[in-house]
């Protein structure tokens, strides 16, 4: 009889994969993926900042742009190459485009939609390949308060999160039946980085290894009592 625990012990084989990797809430999930056993797979756009933390976390670093299909399909396919299995994929991508409605270039508004929301469905769809026939494996979108509330000059970034949201819930209900836990996270707050804030720790500002162990625990959650989507703010952000 097969258990409803989700199994969190690992072997050699187990890969984390995170899109979107940068200095915050990327290199977090990194290191603690890393510590709790699991071969780190690192994208990002671009890769020269991130060559400490796959020394630190022997992670693999993979670049190149999540919105073009050849280049995710690559990132899987040489992962299968290597003889891993995805047991963990983060999308972790951010879109940075504001503006009045007026001035916005419709370039760096379509940029904005295909890398946040364009590229989230590419990386689900390999994952989900990878995902059923094993019938296990956890798929976590990061959101943000642009995922449900869309502010004034900010119709950019607010189109492609509300799209990211809508992907994940639409993916949550296909794939949980079939074994694979899908959750959307809600980062309602500014994420504190280590550039600028170095070791000073400011609790008005989400702290990224705190955000990575709430990440840890939805791929560690009993299927009886899955979470598809959550919010995660500072004490003293206001909502």
């Amino acid at each position: 009889m097969h258990s409803p625990l989700k199994e969190t012990s690992t072997n050699p084989r187990s890969a984390a994969v995170i899109v979107g990797a940068g200095n915050g809430l990327g290199a977090s999930l990194a290191r603690l993926f890393s510590l709790e056993g699991l071969r780190v797979i690192l994208m990002a756009r671009d890769g020269s900042g991130l060559a400490q933390l796959s020394r630190d976390t022997g992670a693999r670093v993979h670049t190149g742009e999540c919105s073009d299909p050849e280049v995710t399909a690559s990132l899987f396919s040489q992962i299968d190459q290597d003889g891993l299995v995805p047991e963990v994929v983060v999308f972790n991508v951010g879109s940075r485009h504001r503006g009045a409605i007026d001035t916005l270039d419709p370039a760096k508004v379509e940029e904005s939609w295909r890398t946040g929301c364009f590229g989230a469905f590419l990386v689900a769809q390999q994952a989900a390949r990878r995902m059923i026939p094993r019938r296990r494996g956890t798929l976590l979108f990061t959101g943000g308060t642009a995922s449900v509330r869309a502010d004034a000059e900010n119709s950019a970034v607010a189109m492609a999160k509300f799209g990211l949201r809508a992907l994940a819930a639409s993916v949550a209900r296909e794939l949980s039946p079939r074994g694979i836990h899908v959750a959307h996270v809600v980062i309602d707050g500014t994420i504190a980085n280590p550039e600028y804030n170095g070791d000073r720790r400011d609790d008005n500002d989400l702290d990224p290894d705190a955000i990575s162990r709430t990440y840890l625990e939805l791929h560690r959650q009993h299927r009886s009592c899955w979470t598809s989507e959550l919010s995660v703010r500072p004490w003293s952000e206001s909502f």
